[in-house]
């Protein structure tokens, strides 16, 4: 993802008004952010991004809409802009909704309630990571993975190479490509190769869901993380 002008380009989808204008009021006086683009439904924002010559890096998707709502818009939004970062933001938020919420191939899942500094520093996150934990959510992670999740038997033509576990374990560590280039001297194209091929190899559609299966098919250990927030 790039930036114009240095900031990250957001776009903001909610029915309540107030909502809209609040959240978009706070990002832009940031200085770090730009709303491009509000809509009060998901098809709403679909036509804008459709028609727009610039797409926003990171969505802010409610959940509960009265026509289109956040699932069926993540699900329409994965299929035509995968490279778009999507949080969605929630009154109807529960934690124990996470692994249905990554699955569904959004980047992150937060309260409605959540500080306008977090709100900032999970855009920030995913823009740059490609996902955002909670402390809470990475709870609830470790209670859903089974201690006795057996290891991966991959097939030859699937499994993975020693070069994408490395880089694997690398996102797990919340390095950007960037770093990741500079520490296996290799270059971001190769980096962002690697991680295309993750994607297809383990049927996952973001980083979020690509540490979940890191974790789950015990490739590296959860513990060893630097931090998911």
């Amino acid at each position: 993802m790039k930036t114009t002008g240095g900031k990250i380009k957001i776009a903001i989808v909610d029915d309540e008004s107030l909502m809209l204008s609040l959240i978009g009021d706070y990002l832009q006086k940031t200085g770090k952010l730009d709303v491009i683009m509000t809509a009060d439904d998901g098809e709403v924002i679909i036509n804008k991004i459709e028609n727009a010559d610039i797409l926003p890096d990171v969505i802010l998707l409610d959940l509960k809409m009265k026509r289109m709502d956040g699932v069926e818009t993540t699900a329409a939004l994965r299929s035509r802009y995968p490279g778009i970062g999507i949080i969605i933001i929630s009154s109807y938020y529960k934690s124990s909704f996470m692994g249905y919420m990554m699955k569904s191939g959004v980047n992150a899942f937060l309260p409605k309630g959540i500080t306008p500094e977090k709100l900032t520093e999970a855009i920030h996150s995913v823009y740059e990571k490609g996902y955002y934990f909670m402390t809470e959510q990475v709870d609830i992670m470790r209670q859903q993975i089974s201690s006795k999740a057996p290891k991966p038997v991959f097939s030859k033509t699937e499994s993975l190479t020693d070069r994408e576990l490395e880089v694997m374990k690398l996102i797990c560590q919340q390095k950007t490509a960037q770093k990741i280039a500079e520490e296996l001297f290799i270059s971001i194209k190769t980096v962002e190769g690697h991680k295309s091929n993750l994607f297809l190899k383990t049927g996952v559609k973001n980083i979020a869901g690509l540490v979940i299966y890191a974790v789950k098919n015990e490739l590296i250990d959860l513990d060893e993380c630097d931090a998911f927030y």
